[in-house]
């Protein structure tokens, strides 16, 4: 019986290793996920909506932390030095999305790439950035002609509006 118990004691320290190990991995901060958008864990949540903008989305988690409620992206890419704009901007319009869905101000929002986390602060300067770029997006979509914002043929080759454009790099 000793052994049996000794046995047990070591497969359930393996288990909580093994287990601290996965969610550091995940890129996910202490706390209780309260939303996800990856198939892996179950059925997939319905996207969060601010609709007087018309706006969005769906961040891959959603974790409460300390009555604060996180999103958190995950990025499979290459990892950069820094964030890039467009995942701060992702970040930042999910964290408005939780302001408006929830009632509460997220204080930040996580970027996960493969070989690091950021930490995007959440404040008032980057949500009327956010606010001023969804703008100019929504007078775009009235403009008949919209200069390419690149210089990259990658992103040109993945674009969705590559058929049509009259600006392909390639």
């Amino acid at each position: 019986m000793l052994y049996l118990s000794l046995f047990l004691l070591i497969l359930a320290i393996v288990f909580l290793l093994q287990g601290d190990r996965q969610h550091r991995k995940s890129g996910l901060p202490g706390g209780r996920v309260v939303y996800t958008d990856t198939r892996a864990w179950g059925e997939v949540e319905k996207p969060l909506i601010y609709a007087e903008l018309g706006l969005t989305g769906k961040p891959d988690y959603l974790v409460e932390r300390h009555g604060k409620i996180i999103p958190v992206e995950v990025k499979s890419g290459r990892t950069p030095e820094a964030p890039y704009d467009s995942h701060i901007f992702q970040v930042a319009a999910y964290c408005l999305l939780v302001e408006k869905t929830y009632g509460k101000r997220p204080p930040y929002g996580i970027i996960h790439y493969p070989n690091r986390d950021f930490a995007v602060d959440y404040t008032p300067e980057l949500e009327s950035a956010l606010l001023d770029e969804l703008a100019e997006m929504k007078r775009d979509e009235i403009r008949t002609n919209v200069p390419r914002s690149h210089e990259d043929a990658a992103r040109c080759r993945k674009c969705g509006f590559r058929k049509v454009c009259d600006q392909s790099l390639d």
